[in-house]
């Protein structure tokens, strides 16, 4: 499936540099909230970067002065007032958590990038991904329980996994918001960068990640998430089965030839 190219006034955009393809929410405006738009166009671009086997690592960032403020509250509040948040609702989420379904399968890093305000579903999606930078500046709102309404957009998938179940009522039931500094201590965030510097350390742990070669990145992705609610032998059994897949690679075998060249 080829790269659609982008446009300037698309609602998410994607650039592809060699193993890494950075997608772009784009619509600083509106804080870069989540509307139907911006949310099928997600899923069409995560689409294309799952299918592309050059591609190791997606970034995911925000354009102007936040990551995403969350679900878009006057299209919401709209189909509030008018009787129709069940389809209005449901289209938008069957194209976002599509995404997000893609996001997690894929045999391929997924990192968000966060500065500025990451509230509701623009929280979840921060940690929906495998890893999480976040500026200096970066705060966390849960938002959910304040407007009379539980968890989406993939925010119960990615924080009740790292953090377990009495962490994520915590955050979701008692914390107005929280600081990039705090989700770091609580293993949401792998690193803290000051705010200037964040797109060039996220270059550099990007570059970084997209070194391992891509049978190790869809081996270790998928016997991690599975782990947890996977009986020990089936996932003994699948141990076995990855690492024979990758060990099968050539670059597998230039890598231990490598090895143990310098070893002698």
């Amino acid at each position: 499936m080829p790269a659609p190219v982008s446009q300037p006034n698309d609602p998410a955009l994607l650039r592809i540099d060699g193993p890494i393809a950075t997608i772009t929410l784009n619509r600083p405006a509106a804080f870069n909230s989540i509307n139907l738009g911006i949310a099928q166009k997600l899923e069409q671009l995560a689409a294309c970067i799952e299918a592309a086997d050059d591609i190791r690592v997606v970034v995911l960032e925000g354009e102007g002065r936040a990551f995403s403020a969350g679900g878009d509250l006057q299209t919401i509040g709209a189909a509030a007032e008018t009787g129709t948040v069940t389809p209005v609702v449901g289209e938008l989420l069957k194209h976002y958590h599509a995404f997000i379904e893609i996001i997690r399968r894929m045999p391929k890093i997924s990192l968000s990038s966060v500065h500025g305000s990451a509230a509701g579903a623009g929280m979840g999606l921060a940690f929906v991904t495998d890893l999480c930078i976040a500026a200096d500046d970066a705060r966390f709102t849960p938002a959910y329980a304040k407007i009379g309404v539980s968890p989406d957009g993939g925010s119960t998938v990615g924080i009740v996994g790292t953090v377990g179940s009495r962490r994520a009522l915590q955050i979701f039931l008692s914390e107005d918001n929280f600081t990039a500094q705090q989700a770091y201590e609580w293993g949401l965030v792998a690193k803290v960068v000051p705010a200037a510097e964040l797109k060039p350390a996220t270059r550099k742990l990007a570059e970084r990640l997209a070194q391992n070669p891509p049978a190790a990145i869809a081996g270790t992705k998928s016997l991690v998430y599975q782990a947890a609610t996977t009986p020990v032998k089936q996932q003994l059994d699948a141990e076995e089965h990855k690492i024979i897949m990758a060990m099968n690679t050539e670059e597998f075998r230039i890598a231990v030839k490598k090895f143990t060249s310098n070893g002698k």
